[in-house]
């Protein structure tokens, strides 16, 4: 009941946003019953069905990116404070998004059934007579339970993945344990710096260290009574003798600093390109391998093709936050002025928001154009359901991509208030986002067509 009285009471552009995911989920629910009629139709090539069922997964992973975005940039489902107080804590927010999001894909998962059933003329008597009645299976009763458990897998997989991404997580306090260092032959102690070969067997070289251990050693009681000086000095009370004394940030031969522990370190955006590069090659070989054990059909019927276009893709989508980030550094090399700067800066702040959708598309441009370039020589042949489905894809991604550009514009309207404040003109950030938008477009661009090509190179052989 939460979760539908959220869904009423929400913004219209949230519910424009529910209304697309239930749209997508409808498409993918169709593709899902046609994999199925197709089976039903043609009993004796289980393997065709089975690429068919295959190739519904990039439109229902393209559905489920799309709902966990939407989920994320739903400002209703957000903690704010106040809310735990009366049973509204992060947990309980996450399972309202998940439930409103297995809500959406539901509903649109009936209307696919229902489309389909009216196609079928199970509802009206007369069935459809068009290119794809060889997917409605028209002469053949549809097995219910069959049909439901397909279109179940699209609102069961968005929900969790919605659970997963918006699921509570801890903030890390305090600093963290450090691993336990041993010495040579099993001396518990780290060496406050590197020795040299041979040199524990010099003459009272591990005596010097236990000393200088002894020394360093400061009782907890001077450690209290220093960190309560401290506290006092910065609160300007003078000590004993009348003067403000100054104390160092960390007490020599304390684990733990005397004011308090530095936050845990976060992750860079530049630790993915390594993976995604990695990855992307990986996909390439595994196309060229398909290509030299499958070279008498097309390469839409190669199961191997399909695993390779899904690890480039993979690819192209972790590097996207590192790629994002490089663009932004380079956008702030050879003495930049103000625009260059602040326009490189939100692209390095916004690299991981940004640039993974980002990939995506970029993913999904690169196997277009590389089907495409496959079929140059007799021209592409699309029907209905495989123009159902590119659309699906492209349709969802691009559409996860305005999510987060208009996530991110949210993120930052604090900075961007302060920027106003200060003096800064609308025209000076109306430039920068264009010169944001161009250097991602220098870089993404050529990059794609690069992927596009030596994919089609590499299953073309």
């Amino acid at each position: 009941m939460l979760a539908l009285r959220l869904t009423r009471g929400a913004h219209p552009a949230v519910q424009l946003r529910r209304l697309l995911v239930a749209t997508a989920s409808a498409g993918t629910g169709f593709l899902l019953l046609c994999a199925l009629g197709h089976a039903l139709g043609h009993p004796g090539t289980p393997s065709a069905s089975a690429l068919r069922l295959a190739w519904c997964a990039a439109p229902m992973a393209a559905t489920v990116y799309f709902a966990v975005a939407v989920a994320r940039s739903d400002p209703g489902t957000r903690p704010r404070p106040g809310l735990s107080a009366v049973g509204l804590g992060p947990a309980r927010l996450m399972a309202v998004s998940a439930a409103t999001t297995a809500l959406s894909c539901a509903l649109g998962s009936l209307f696919a059934l229902l489309v389909f059933l009216l196609l079928r003329g199970d509802l009206t008597g007369v069935p459809f007579g068009g290119a794809a009645t060889d997917s409605l299976a028209v002469d053949r009763p549809l097995p219910l339970p069959a049909a439901l458990t397909l279109l179940a897998l699209v609102p069961l997989s968005a929900s969790a993945a919605v659970a997963v991404a918006l699921r509570p997580r801890e903030p890390v306090t305090g600093a963290p344990r450090s691993a336990r260092a041993y010495g040579r032959f099993g001396a518990g102690r780290r060496p406050a710096r590197p020795e040299t070969f041979g040199a524990y067997g010099r003459f009272g070289k591990h005596l010097g260290t236990a000393r200088g251990r002894r020394a360093t050693a400061v009782p907890q009681e001077q450690a209290q009574a220093q960190a309560q000086a401290q506290a006092q000095r910065q609160d300007g009370v003078p000590d004993a003798s009348g003067a403000v004394t100054d104390l160092p940030e960390t007490v020599p031969g304390t684990p733990e600093t005397a004011v308090g522990a530095l936050p845990a370190a976060v992750r860079p955006a530049l630790s993915g390109l390594p993976w995604g590069i990695t990855v992307l090659a990986v996909g390439l070989a595994v196309e060229v391998f398909a290509s030299r054990t499958g070279a008498d059909g097309a390469p839409a019927d190669r199961p191997g093709a399909l695993v390779g276009l899904a690890l480039t893709a993979a690819g192209l989508a972790l590097a996207g936050p590192g790629l994002t980030h490089l663009c932004g550094l380079l956008l702030q090399t050879a003495r930049p002025g103000a625009l260059r700067l602040l326009a490189g800066r939100i692209l390095m702040t916004e690299a991981v928001r940004i640039g993974r959708p980002l990939g995506v598309v970029c993913a999904v441009l690169s196997a277009a154009c590389t089907m495409v370039s496959l079929n140059e020589p007799e021209g592409p042949s699309v029907g209905p359901l495989t123009a159902l489905g590119v659309l699906l894809v492209a349709g969802c991604t691009t559409a996860t991509l305005l999510t987060a550009a208009v996530e991110a514009k949210h993120a930052r309207a604090d900075t961007t208030a302060a920027l106003l404040r200060l003096g800064a003109p609308v025209t000076t950030l109306r430039k920068a986002a264009a010169l944001r938008a161009g250097a991602l477009l220098a870089l993404f661009g050529p990059l794609t067509l690069l992927v596009a090509e030596l994919s089609a190179w590499t299953l073309a052989r």
